[in-house]
Formats: C-alpha cells, sequence, structure tokens
C-alpha cells in the first residue's frame, strides 16, 4: 500500500499532542540486537543492521510512521540503526524513544535503573545524538513503577526539556493507570505505553487514555511472537535470547517453550482472528486497533517479511465488532477451563 494511497481511517490522533502517525507503528527492541538485562540475554537474536533499515524503509513507504525504541535496546544500537535509517527521512516518521535504565555500552548490559532530573537531560541528549535529530517526538519513561515523588520529578524534568525544543512531548512505559492519571497536570504528557494484546487486556488503562485523550502505544501486541502462530508445542527458543533465557516475567514462553495453555487458547480464537482474509498476525493487531480507537501497536520487526504482514494489518482495519464479542466469549470460556 503505497504512502500516497493511505487512507484517513489509517492515521490516527497521538492523543492531545496534535499530531497523527499510522495507526500500527514498529518497535524497535529486536533491532538493538544483544544486551544483557538482570544477568540474562535480553535481545532478539542475530541482527542485519542493513536489513533492519531496508524494512524501516518499507514501513514508512506502507505508512508506519510512528517508530518507538529505547536507549536500553542493545544499549543504544537500536537507536544509532533507526538514526541512520532516518537519514534524509527525519520528517516522514514520528520518533518515539525510552530512558531510565543505566547501562554499561561495552560491556551492552543494564546496570540499574535512574530518572532523576540530571540523568534524564544527559539521556536525551545521547538519545538525540544516535537518533541523528534535534528533537525527539514522544520521549518516554521506561521503568514502569515509581513513586509519586519520582513521577512528579522526572515529570518536571521532562517539561523543561519540552520547553527547550529538545522534546516535543513525552510519556510513560507503565501498566499503573492510576500513577499514569497523576501525571495529566503536565501539559506535554500525551502518551502511555502498555502491555496489550489478546491474551492481555487493560481495560483501566485504555479506559483512562479514552477519557483524557491520550494516546495508548502497546507493547507486546503479538505477545511476543505467540500470536503469529509459529510456535508448535515443541519449539524450543535458545537460551541466547529473551524468550529462552529464563526471565521470569516473560510469561507466553516458559523454559523456552510455548506455554501450553497459550497455545490452546490460541488454538480456540485462531479462526477468529483470520476473519476476512487476515494472518494470525494482521487479525491480533486487528484486535488492539479495534479494541480502542486510542490504541497504536507497536510490534516488534528484523526482516522485510514481517514488516510488510504487520503493516499489512492497517489496510485490514480493525476487526469487526461481531468478531470482536466472540473472541471475548471464547477466552471467557478458555480461562474457565485454565
Amino acid at each position: 500500500m503505497p504512502l500516497s494511497t493511505i487512507s484517513a481511517t489509517s492515521r490516527r490522533p497521538l492523543g492531545r499532542s496534535g499530531l497523527s502517525a499510522g495507526a500500527i507503528g514498529l518497535g524497535g527492541w529486536a533491532i538493538g540486537g544483544h544486551f544483557i538485562f538482570e544477568g540474562k540475554p535480553d535481545g532478539w537474536g542475530e541482527i542485519d543492521d542493513e536489513q533492519s533499515i531496508r524494512a524501516i524503509h518499507l514501513a514508512l513507504e506502507m505508512g508506519a510512521s510512528l517508530i518507538d525504541t529505547a536507549d536500553a535496546y542493545g544499549t543504544g544500537h537500536s537507536e544509532e540503526v533507526i538514526g541512520r535509517a532516518l537519514a534524509g527521512r527525519r520528517g516522514d516518521a514520528t520518533i518515539a524513544t525510552k530512558f531510565g535504565f543505566t547501562y554499561d555500552r561495552a560491556a551492552r548490559t543494564l546496570l540499574g535503573m535512574d530518572v532523576s532530573p540530571s540523568y534524564i537531560e544527559k539521556a536525551c541528549s545521547a538519545s538525540l545524538q544516535r537518533l541523528r535529530t534535534d528533537q525527539i517526538d514522544l520521549y518516554q519513561i521506561h521503568v514502569g513503577d515509581l513513586t509519586d515523588d519520582q513521577a512528579d520529578a522526572a515529570g518536571e524534568a521532562l517539561e523543561r526539556l519540552a520547553e527547550k525544543g529538545a522534546i516535543r512531548f513525552w510519556g510513560w512505559s507503565t501498566d499503573n493507570a492510576a500513577a499514569a492519571e497523576r501525571m495529566l497536570k503536565f501539559p506535554h504528557f500525551v502518551a502511555v505505553q502498555q502491555e496489550l494484546n489478546v491474551f492481555t487486556d487493560g481495560p483501566d488503562m485504555l479506559a483512562m487514555c479514552e477519557e483524557n485523550n491520550l494516546a495508548s502505544l502497546n507493547r507486546s501486541p503479538l505477545a511476543m511472537g505467540f500470536l503469529t502462530g509459529k510456535f508448535a508445542a515443541d519449539a524450543h527458543m535458545p537460551s541466547s535470547e529473551v524468550r529462552g533465557a529464563g526471565h521470569g516475567w516473560v510469561r507466553f514462553f516458559q523454559n523456552g517453550r510455548p506455554d501450553p495453555d497459550y497455545l490452546r487458547r490460541l488454538e480456540a480464537v485462531r479462526e477468529l482472528l483470520q476473519t476476512g482474509g487476515r494472518t494470525l498476525a494482521q487479525g491480533a493487531l486487528g484486535w488492539i486497533l479495534a479494541r480502542s480507537p486510542a490504541t497504536f501497536p507497536i510490534p516488534g520487526f528484523k526482516t522485510e517479511a514481517q514488516v510488510r504482514e504487520n503493516v499489512g494489518a492497517m489496510e485490514k482495519g480493525p476487526l469487526p465488532a461481531a468478531v470482536m464479542a466472540e473472541i471475548d466469549q471464547v477466552l471467557k470460556r478458555e480461562a474457565v477451563l485454565t
């Protein structure tokens, strides 16, 4: 779908910012390559930077203008690749990045967290340099749990960055709707980033976003690849990548293997997600688009084929309301069996 033929319905307002972007974005975690978090690999296996750049260019041509990343991904490498990809094309993209985890770039290791005002300014400067831009469109707090005092101090620092022009707007990657709602007092706070997928709903956050005109960027929209349907029960992810590394917060894979409960749920809704000739991934993204007008799923990618399939979900559009209702009923029945 060439950029010139993207319909108005394929774009959504980015909350109360006045900006708009393609309804499906790009998630930059996987293209950052290898790095360590909590002593375990947190990347997605081998990468090819030139392929990543070609995939970003394809996404832009298809109308996926929102690109989300973080300085933590590959300890800066994802931002560098995106900066290269957008050379001469900065105006085609809305750049969202995140801060809050400290890191050792040489060792490619995350060390801890810091959201102090002095660190925020330092982190922003480094991200601007890696992204090869003079302004970040959406700068997000990456650490999901903060005290009220930490959140307020960070919000004040981010407002100062917006006033200086280093960033346009800011947001917070958190699943705590009450904590996010406290940030509405800051005028440049326009977005949250929440986990949202067919298996993991977030009704409280979505309601808060809709009521207050905030954008909801959706991480793990394909449940770490589970909702592509490419994993059989005997699949085994290597320990060198995040799904097989043994992180306790990775729910969809246990000891590197697909969780059988989620496999059962996927089979129960497979045909419904494939409504209208969609692939499973397109159906899962269509579920998010239908879930709320505030949503922006940001599926990860490493190849042009993944981008073509994921961004192609924009052309298919949101799942029909009747299909959404049926999926909801099926998943409720499956939950009883768990």
